[in-house]
């Protein structure tokens, strides 16, 4: 794990969040990044992802580590990695490094850890053993976390760019594929390329009536859509999520063209009226209410947009 410094100096934003925290639920807390889990034995372990809640606070994804949080000061519970562990997988900063680069006030090994649950509040699945977890806590972190600072935005907008161009690889890659898998690996590439993991399973498929399609075997043949659900995620936890649809031959039939202006529509209407203060329930019933009415244009529906929406027809 590499250690690069971001715009703003990362353990400024750290104590920033820290301090807003405390504002909202002014008591101590314990937070848990989790640990990798092993394929078959010890040193070969799945992909690692650390506990959203835990990466807020800490800003780099910790394994087997833990933050105590109280009055805006932070303490930090992870174990210096063992001279196995760095024949395995290479040297990794230190204890000390790591708090140093996070702003921690104290930092111990992981151990010590049960010595700060007995008085804190946690969230669920946090901890084998230890309090019971806190609704004011997570309420606390909602109320916060609605509100994204400089740091998180950024780290958004870096995530989005890499999806972006991600997606572009996509299109570019479909003329000359056979398969889903090829179009993936495309797009795939650009994300690993870039440093980052794919936030979620890829959805890269010609069949998109299918909602969760995780499969990448179908062949790619002129008159199919290819649908690609791709997004890219930082380290630092924050990602994006775009779906995607385009013709494998480049160039719509009329009939897929009118069904994409549709949905197109729903997406321009929805990003108009995106601003502070609008509730997602409102954007989400103005694109049910605008496919709804494009598909009535079309003659696939009969009736009055907002009473089909209503009756759950459009879906």
């Amino acid at each position: 794990m590499a250690i690069h410094p971001p715009a703003t100096p990362l353990a400024q934003v750290l104590k920033q969040r820290r301090d807003r925290l405390a504002e909202l639920y002014p008591g101590p807390v314990v937070l848990g990044s989790g640990r990798a889990v092993s394929r078959n034995f010890p040193a070969n372990v799945y992909p690692f992802r650390a506990n959203s809640h835990f990466l807020y606070f800490a800003g780099l994804p910790l394994s087997n580590a833990a933050l105590h949080l109280e009055a805006g000061r932070l303490t930090l519970l992870i174990d210096d990695t063992s001279p196995e562990a760095a024949l395995w997988h290479g040297p990794t900063p230190s204890r000390a490094a790591i708090a140093a680069a996070i702003g921690a006030d104290a930092a111990y090994p992981y151990r010590q850890v049960e010595k700060y649950l007995g008085d804190s509040a946690t969230l669920p699945a946090q901890f084998e053993s230890g309090p019971h977890p806190s609704q004011a806590l997570a309420e606390a972190l909602v109320a916060l976390r609605l509100h994204p600072d400089d740091h998180a935005i950024e780290q958004i907008k870096a995530a989005a760019a890499v999806s972006v161009a991600a997606h572009r690889a996509g299109m570019a890659a479909t003329p000359g594929a056979t398969t889903e898998a090829q179009v993936q690996a495309a797009m795939e590439q650009v994300i690993m390329a870039a440093g980052m993991t794919c936030a979620y399973n890829s959805i890269v498929t010609v069949h998109g009536e299918v909602l969760h399609n995780e499969q990448y075997h179908h062949p790619l043949a002129p008159g199919d859509l290819l649908l690609a659900d791709v997004g890219a995620e930082a380290p630092s936890g924050w990602a994006s999520d775009i779906t995607r649809t385009w013709p494998v031959a480049g160039r719509f039939t009329p009939a897929q063209r009118d069904i994409y202006s549709a949905v197109l529509a729903a997406h321009d209407a929805c990003i108009a009226a995106a601003q502070p203060g609008v509730e997602y329930r409102h954007l989400h019933l103005l694109a049910c209410r605008t496919l709804a009415a494009g598909l009535v244009d079309l003659g696939l529906l009969k009736g009055d947009p907002d009473d089909l929406v209503e009756r759950d027809v459009h879906a």
